[in-house]
């Protein structure tokens, strides 16, 4: 274990790679606003306090260029166009796309990747994943350890997939969001349906997929759509208590206020959805959410952007909600907790200079390592986007900062 990974807490031993889980209480707050059933929850968290400008602490790559070994050849619907330097097909699968991450026992972490190559279209050749690495903060650098794929060999999903091996690919569905459960298993938040996906720890489907009631997106087998293409489950959020779930929408329901997402909550224990939900406004109608994940009964931490790379990037943000909606206005109360543009690098670390930026279109990944440490991760889009250096296809970064005050987590969330 390096020195950093000690300050942080983050071993780095592959020996026995368990998964960790995390318990802690239930939530609760008044819930103001029509359509919404009517729950008050109480827990941890005074009113909303000032946050100052977040420092990077650890930065670490995995190069854009990395593959599964010994995987199936992929990417063959991309063209053979070089798309940032890159030509398609592929003779192996990915190691791309982190769009969720839960961190284990060991200090090693399991992230989701997502679709595939953008779309359902060019997707079918792409397999789902989840893939374990372990960043080395000291050398700048980012193992892959293993994973699994994601399959249905029972049969759970009622309509026709892309391999009769029941493998599932990009062109199945397109998961977005992860949290793992007390018994280990894997819960998943597909934009396609949009559907609450149950795994086991192989990767194994263990129940139909679960549909959100009166919401569809095109790509859902039954019509009827109400909600925008690729803008179901982005982010998802456990309750402390592992009781419940709690995904976002990345889309606006058709008739809901512009920008304003929908926040639900499934109960685990009943295998429901509650009837409850909550709106998150978004700053802007052309903004998006990449990731949610719990701090206690009340409170999330949120990751909002806009669609811009590089330079043209303007907003990708953290923000701290409250879903007890102090205010009164309808919505979660937000809180700003770390603008990823604007991270204060004193050290330089990375070879960046003392302001470093986050730049990239989709940041999907976000974990609490401490009460004032995150980490967070991107989504590379490969081989499309490329927010970091012009022309050549993004990396996969983890990089872990240090926010200005505490956020006062339950302290069972916490490693």
């Amino acid at each position: 274990m390096t020195a950093t990974a000690r300050r942080l807490g983050l071993g780095l031993g592959i020996g026995a790679l368990t998964l960790a889980v995390l318990a802690v209480p239930t939530a609760a707050a008044n819930l103001i606003g029509a359509d919404r059933t009517e729950v008050n929850l109480t827990g941890q968290g005074g009113p909303a306090k000032p946050f100052r400008q977040a420092t990077l602490t650890n930065f670490a790559s995995l190069p854009a260029l990395t593959w599964v070994p010994g995987s199936e050849p992929s990417g063959s619907l991309l063209g053979t166009t070089p798309v940032n330097g890159v030509t398609a097909p592929f003779a192996d699968q990915p190691v791309q796309g982190f769009s969720g991450v839960q961190r284990n026992a060991d200090g090693t972490f399991d992230v989701l990747s997502d679709n595939g190559f953008g779309n359902k279209a060019n997707s079918s050749d792409f397999v789902l994943r989840i893939q374990r690495i372990a960043p080395n903060f000291d050398s700048g650098s980012v193992d892959v350890l293993g994973g699994v794929s994601l399959t249905d060999p029972n049969g759970y999903v009622p309509f026709a997939l892309t391999r009769p091996d029941r493998v599932l690919t990009g062109a199945d569905f397109d998961v977005e969001s992860m949290v793992r459960a007390k018994d280990g298993s894997y819960w998943l938040g597909d934009e396609f349906g949009p559907y609450l996906l149950h795994f086991d720890r192989a990767g194994r489907l263990l129940q139909a997929p679960v549909p959100l009631p009166g919401v569809r997106a095109p790509e859902n087998p039954a019509g009827q759509p109400n909600l925008p293409s690729s803008k179901g489950f982005e982010g998802m959020a456990l309750s402390p208590d592992g009781r419940s779930l709690y995904p976002l929408l990345e889309g606006t329901v058709a008739g809901d206020p512009a920008g304003a997402l929908r926040l639900y909550q499934f109960d685990l224990v009943a295998g429901r959805y509650t009837g409850t939900w909550w709106t998150y406004q978004l700053d802007s109608p052309n903004h998006a959410i990449g990731d949610a994940i719990s701090v206690d009964n009340n409170r999330m931490l949120v990751i909002e952007r806009d669609g811009g790379e590089g330079a043209g990037a303007l907003v990708k943000k953290v923000y701290l909600i409250d879903r007890r909606d102090r205010d009164r206005d309808g919505k979660v109360d937000k809180t700003l907790v770390a603008d990823l543009l604007n991270l204060a690098n004193p050290h330089n670390i990375g070879g960046f200079g003392p302001v470093f930026r986050f730049p990239f279109t989709t940041i999907e990944g976000l974990v609490v390592l401490d009460d004032r440490t995150l980490g967070v991760l991107n989504d590379n889009n490969f081989p499309s986007s490329n927010g970091r250096t012009p022309g050549q296809p993004d990396n996969n970064e983890f990089i872990t900062i240090r926010l200005s005050a505490n956020l006062d987590a339950d302290k069972r969330i916490l490693p």
